[in-house]
């Protein structure tokens, strides 16, 4: 299907108000490009929400504030003029008060849905050990003693493909037996849950603060077969401190890592394992320092590329 992308150039106030108008006309997206966000982000060196930001990603970035939407081609000729005489009609109702900047209108013709089919072309089966992650969309006939985990993940983080992603998996099979509860906190997509529960665990909770995590999640499970023996839940962690596992996952960044320390070993057996990952070099002390403060002790330490994950026990383990 093509569309035509409609960019308006105006500024920061009336962004909002622009954006508004364009979900009047439009029900297949609306972006806002605003360079002051970025700033805004640099500013807050200790976002929980970022590990690393270039400080020279702002020396690029547009001056003006666009704002883009889509429209089917075939109707985008005469959506675009209302659309536009609805904009200039509201610059004028505010009587100059608020700046719009020029709004400078561009316009450019896209594949509307050409991208789930490329991203589809370059998903290809991810062998983790004794796991191979499979798109759901291929036919894969496993080898002995592999185990399958099926993933649709275009709505949330987590293929197998990103190493913080992978060094979870590979780490959970020296650990996940037919005994194992686990606990999956932040799961994206829910691939770690999915994979304990293919090794032979008995339960799995997941959890993720992202409704559209979990509305994955719970999809993903379903794909697979697990989801009578897993709980996915919308939350920060499991509020239940009586709920205990005996391997616990969180792959997120370190900030968060590190915020989430006094709160993660109350849901940790005496004897059991954490695994962290999502961590860059530079927040590896941190994260440590944090666990070691609430009575946690590394165990192992892995590396792929920029990123390394942890395994961690109790002290007195």
């Amino acid at each position: 299907m093509k569309f035509i992308e409609l960019t308006v150039h105006t500024t920061t106030e009336a962004s909002e108000i622009i954006a508004d108008i364009m979900w009047n006309y439009t029900n297949y997206g609306v972006t806002i490009c605003d360079s002051a966000d970025i700033i805004a982000l640099q500013r807050d060196k200790e976002s929980i929400y970022w590990d690393y930001m270039d400080d020279d990603l702002t020396e690029t970035a547009p001056k003006d504030v666009l704002v883009k939407c889509y429209v089917a081609k075939e109707i985008a000729e005469e959506t675009f003029k209302n659309l536009m005489k609805d904009i200039f009609d509201a610059k004028e109702r505010s009587g100059g008060c608020l700046p719009f900047g020029s709004l400078e209108d561009t316009k450019r013709e896209v594949d509307g849905d050409d991208w789930i089919d490329v991203w589809k072309k370059h998903f290809r089966p991810i062998h983790l050990g004794r796991i191979v992650v499979v798109p759901e969309w291929i036919a894969y006939r496993p080898l002995q003693d592999e185990k399958v985990v099926l993933l649709d993940s275009n709505m949330a983080f987590g293929t197998g493909e990103h190493e913080t992603t992978s060094m979870c998996v590979e780490l959970m099979q020296d650990y996940v037996t037919p005994d194992s509860v686990c606990i999956d906190v932040g799961c994206g997509s829910g691939i770690l849950g999915i994979c304990a529960i293919k090794l032979g665990a008995k339960k799995a909770y997941l959890t993720d603060i992202d409704y559209v995590a979990v509305t994955s999640a719970t999809h993903n499970s379903k794909l697979n077969g697990t989801e009578e023996k897993t709980v996915v839940a919308h939350s920060n962690l499991l509020d239940d401190a009586d709920i205990q596992g005996d391997v616990m996952m969180a792959n997120i960044t370190g900030e968060i890592l590190k915020m989430l320390a006094p709160s993660i070993p109350k849901n940790l057996k005496r004897d059991g394992v954490l695994i962290l990952s999502g961590i860059i070099e530079s927040r590896l002390d941190m994260v440590k320092s944090a666990y070691e403060e609430v009575g946690m002790r590394v165990v192992k330490e892995r590396r792929k590329g920029e990123w390394f994950a942890l395994v961690l026990k109790h002290k007195e383990a």
